[in-house]
This record gives C-alpha cells, structure tokens and sequence, in this order.
C-alpha cells in the first residue's frame, strides 16, 4: 500500500456481540499507549508515599473511564468525516453496528464513572477532573481549526503519569519540574505518533479542509517533525529519569524505548505506509510497556 491508498484502521476485536462492538467503538486495545505512563506516576508517587490498592485501582479505573469517554466522544464528533473516509467508514457508528443514542450512552457513563473515581481518589483529583475531562473531549474539534491537534492528543495523554501521581499523593509534593519532564515525554511522544499516524489521511484532510500537519507542511516533512517530537521526548524521558531517583532498570527502559523509536521511524516513509499499522500501534505499545516495566522493577527492589 503507497502513501495515497486507503490506510488501515486496526486493532479491532472479532465477533458481533455488543461487547465487541462496544469495545472497538472506544478502540480499548489503545489503551496499551497511555496507561502504562499512569502507573510510572504512580510509581513515582510510591517512592514519597506509601501506595494503598484501593488507590491504584481507583486511578486505573478513572484512566479508564477518561479514555473512554474521550474516544467515544469523538467517534460521535467525527461522524460525518468517519463515514465519507473509505478508511473509517466501517467503525461501528457509520457501519450502523451502533446506534448514536447508544455512543452518548456510553460516553455520559465513561464521564460520570470518571469523576465519581476522582472523587473517591482525593480532593485534588476531583477538583481537576472537569478540567482533565474538557481538554480530552475537546480534542475532538482540534482538527477544525489547528493543524497542531496532535499536540493536544499528546496533551491529553500526558494527564495519565500527572493523575497517577495525584491519585496516590494527593498533593503536589514533589518537585513540580519533574512532572513537566514526564509530561512533557508523553505529550511529545504521543504527538509523534499522532502526526505518523496522520499521514494515511492527509489527502482526505486536505480535501474536506481538515487540518494536520501532514496537510500544512506535506508527508515528508511532517515525518521530520515526529522525529523531533520524539527526539525531544526521549531527551524529557531521561531528564526525568535522572532527576527522579529511578535506577538503572528504569534508564535501561528508556534506552529500549529510544531505540524502539529509532526503529518506528524506519518503518514509515513518505511514499509507503505499509507498515504504518506496526509503527503506530505495536511499536507505541511496547515503548510505553518497557519504560513502565522499568519503573515497576526500580520501585520492586529499592
């Protein structure tokens, strides 16, 4: 497949049960990305405070239930574009599989379940809950007016090791440069990955003038520009790696997760998307496992 054919919308669970359809409607097997940067806050919380089961559990539930309802909210906001685009007009809205008062359904319960989790985290979790919900649903609309909407995907995403870390501690203790560092890490990865990712669509974009970067700037240099997104944050990741007390699992995480994204942007180029499937979500997924591992086994034997 070249860079001007369809794209693949993977990922997706077989059968024809509601739960399957369901669960491809919120794209559950992305949740691989993100989460595992929400237990690395919470291991970094764990090295201050003690950690409680009932919080880890709450925090993975609201991180959750967050992504749920952000993924779900937009398959309701990208309808219209989802179905004339011959890549997404088989998800489940536009295929008819999922009536649209179904979608609301489950995007109001994934909210509501998302805050009564904050709540019962601590007070600070449920004071940001509304603000951490916002900007993830409005990312949906990024598209209509900013050519920089993977940057606020990659926003959205860096709220997960910030929650984790909040879920267990409750309060911003630690130094506060050390949570820009691994936000900063997540926000410019997944914004990397967002802008590869793009690149299958940037003809349908620029046609029903949607904005990407792949349309601002064109297939080739927008790859340019994930690359240094993920420069930038493999810099962040060991910034943060350096400055948190993690030991030498978590860096070796961090060097496997540079050299996974070395090889990521081997797989894709301008005129060939082929392998674009395994570089967005096979790739991104062990990254985010590795450096998460890392931090798991650092917290394990200190």
């Amino acid at each position: 497949m070249s860079g001007r054919a369809g794209g693949v919308d993977g990922q997706v669970l077989s059968g024809s049960s509601r739960l399957a359809a369901y669960a491809n409607f919120v794209k559950v097997a992305h949740t691989v990305f993100a989460l595992p940067f929400a237990v690395v806050g919470i291991a970094a919380a764990s090295r201050r405070y003690p950690v409680h089961p009932r919080a880890v559990v709450l925090a993975l539930i609201a991180f959750a239930a967050a992504r749920f309802a952000a993924m779900g909210f937009n398959r309701i906001a990208d309808l219209k574009w989802d179905a004339l685009n011959p890549r997404t007009r088989g998800r489940e809205l536009p295929a008819g599989r999922m009536s649209l008062v179904e979608a609301w359904v489950l995007v109001v319960l994934a909210g509501g379940v998302f805050v009564t989790s904050a709540a019962a985290l601590n007070r600070v979790c449920l004071v940001l809950s509304p603000v951490a919900l916002a900007w993830v649903l409005g990312y949906s609309y990024a598209k209509r007016f900013t050519h920089l909407s993977h940057l606020w995907l990659g926003w959205g995403m860096a709220i997960a090791p910030v929650g984790g870390y909040l879920a267990v501690a409750g309060q911003w203790s630690i130094q506060w440069g050390l949570m820009v560092m691994i936000a900063g890490a997540v926000a410019c990865w997944g914004g990397g990955f967002d802008v590869l990712y793009s690149l299958q669509d940037h003809e349908f974009d620029r046609e029903h003038r949607l904005k990407s970067l792949p349309v601002l700037v064109g297939a080739r240099n927008a790859i340019v520009v994930a690359r240094m997104l993920h420069a930038m944050a493999l810099s962040l990741l060991v910034a943060f790696w350096m400055a948190s007390g993690f030991g030498a699992a978590f860096g070796v995480g961090v060097l496997l997760a540079g050299a996974l994204l070395a090889w990521e942007h081997r797989l894709v180029h301008a005129d060939d998307y082929s392998r674009l499937d395994a570089a967005f979500f096979t790739m991104n997924g062990i990254i985010s496992a590795v450096v998460m591992i890392g931090a798991l086994i650092d917290v394990a034997i200190s």
